[in-house]
């Protein structure tokens, strides 16, 4: 009881202190440790996934109450079709029940939260892309917050679609090359041309971006934290904040 009062007295603290200064704008997560998490209290990998999924709901849910607009969470790579066919269907039956679970929840609406999958949607199975097709149609109208899911996601790979666009384009004459810019390649990345990201914050333990979203992030904050993704607590959240805000200041002050 005494360190769950001191845990929260602690988080409204930390809390405050983020408060007063300026939010990011963009922030993207790589959920990391799902199965490490399951494996280290003797649970099925699937219950990792499991869980970690719920763990996204609440900090999705964190991101908004601190008015974050955009959030990206990395969801499924192009290297997880490595994996077994038993753990991709059972992470594809996941993601599938928690998009159809999105595409009603009165969060999303009340928020009006746009929802969009990023990746190489053809690589997804068909009862998946059904569900993506639902919560995508359902949130289209909205713009006050944006969710993006990066499913069947890689960032070179990203690029390289974006590169295809635009020569495709110089080819039919409706791009000249001189008119590529850094502008011009994001509206061709899946993310739109949307903000890039300000702060990438990574759970379980490894010093690494794995490949995401190279271009959105190459002015970005990296964080990285040891808990694994089912245990991240919103003062693991508020710390990674913190250190992008102090960050910012420090760059600001050099700048002056």
């Amino acid at each position: 009881m005494r360190l769950g009062l001191i845990y929260s007295l602690y988080e409204r603290r930390l809390a405050a202190e983020v408060l007063k200064r300026g939010m990011p704008e963009h922030v993207a997560i790589i959920m990391d440790g799902n199965r490490r998490y399951a494996r280290s209290r003797g649970l099925p990998t699937r219950l990792g996934h499991y869980f970690g999924s719920r763990k996204a709901e609440e900090v999705l849910n964190w991101c908004w109450d601190l008015k974050i607009k955009n959030v990206t969470v990395y969801a499924f790579s192009t290297e997880n079709f490595k994996r077994s066919e038993e753990e991709k269907r059972n992470i594809f039956n996941l993601i599938r029940k928690e998009l159809f679970r999105l595409s009603s929840d009165k969060r999303i609406h009340e928020s009006e939260v746009r929802v969009k999958i990023i990746g190489k949607k053809e690589y997804l199975p068909d009862y998946v892309l059904e569900a993506v097709k639902e919560v995508e149609e359902r949130t289209s109208a909205y713009d006050n917050f944006f969710l993006n899911i990066a499913l069947a996601y890689g960032g070179r790979q990203e690029i390289i679609d974006a590169v295809r666009k635009i020569l495709t384009l110089v080819r039919e004459g409706k791009v000249d090359l001189n008119d590529i810019t850094p502008d011009l390649v994001g509206k061709f990345l899946y993310t739109d041309g949307k903000a890039s990201v300000d702060l990438v914050i990574r759970t379980g333990g490894e010093q690494r971006l794995s490949n995401f979203l190279p271009w959105q992030s190459a002015k970005g904050t990296a964080y990285f934290c040891d808990v694994y993704w089912p245990e991240f607590r919103k003062i693991d959240l508020l710390r990674a904040i913190r250190a992008w805000q102090n960050l910012r200041n420090l760059r600001n002050l050099r700048k002056n």
